[in-house]
């Protein structure tokens, strides 16, 4: 930081000689210290999850979550600063009721991920104003498209559309399992997608080093009706049991590996 210039962190308006805003890729570190996020895009709707430490043994579990339901049609999963992925989700609350009120229908999820990405650019642009550290996937259905999507706005403003992203601590390990399971070229169902998101966060995790954890996934397809709700606990609890087997039999084969090398 020191070789691009001093004071050049010191507010989010100004670039450093070399074209880079500290205080954005300081938010950007802030979201990568969090949970690990991850959605997939299925062939049957969407699958949002989302890893909640546990950081105190007395802390009741079901409080602070990070998974809301903006509007009936759009779900959307948050990592991060806790309190400024709170205000980010508050504004697609906001967005989702005024498209309604203007427009008497609900919000496509691609108009939704850039109203959000632009309130989320504008705390970019000011100096009296931070950047929001923290990352949001949206899960929403187009009813004019009949075609659920995926997306998710990054502390600097951007938006994209994805067949499957993850954000957090484990972000580049979880799109490296994302990337294999090839899910541009062939798409699974939501039901696969739970035990795919639980296995890879599941992997993520250390026992000796992590937090304890409580996992949050939600979904959006066609046996909810397109609506927006979280995963039955019995069908979670499956697929905690899936991903726990599947991690097994990897490490034993990778044992096995390594004794016939040597």
């Amino acid at each position: 930081m020191a070789s691009s210039g001093s004071g050049y962190d010191l507010s989010s308006s100004t670039f450093s000689p070399d074209g880079r805003i500290f205080q954005v890729e300081y938010a950007t570190k802030a979201v990568e210290h969090a949970g690990t996020a991850i959605g997939i895009h299925c062939t049957d709707g969407v699958v949002l999850g989302v890893q909640k430490p546990l950081l105190n043994k007395l802390l009741v579990s079901s409080f602070s979550q990070r998974i809301y339901t903006v509007a009936e049609n759009c779900g959307v999963g948050m990592t991060g600063f806790v309190p400024d992925g709170r205000q980010v989700v508050t504004r697609g609350m906001e967005e989702a009721a005024s498209f309604v009120d203007n427009y008497g229908a609900a919000i496509p999820p691609s108009i939704l991920a850039d109203r959000m990405a632009s309130y989320v650019h504008y705390f970019t642009l000011h100096g009296a104003l931070r950047p929001f550290g923290a990352s949001v996937l949206i899960a929403g259905y187009d009813e004019e498209t009949s075609k659920p999507s995926l997306h998710m706005v990054e502390p600097n403003g951007v938006a994209y559309g994805y067949h499957a992203c993850a954000a957090g601590k484990g972000r580049q390990p979880a799109k490296t399992e994302l990337e294999k399971l090839e899910l541009h070229k062939a798409p699974i169902t939501c039901d696969e997608a739970v035990k795919q998101i639980t296995r890879i966060i599941h992997m993520l995790w250390d026992e000796n080093k992590d937090k304890p954890f409580e996992l949050e996934v939600s979904w959006l397809s066609e046996k909810t009706g397109w609506k927006h709700q979280g995963v039955p606990k019995d069908i979670l609890a499956a697929a905690a049991t899936w991903a726990k087997e599947q991690l097994e039999e990897e490490d034993g084969d990778d044992e096995e590996e390594e004794e016939m090398e040597e």
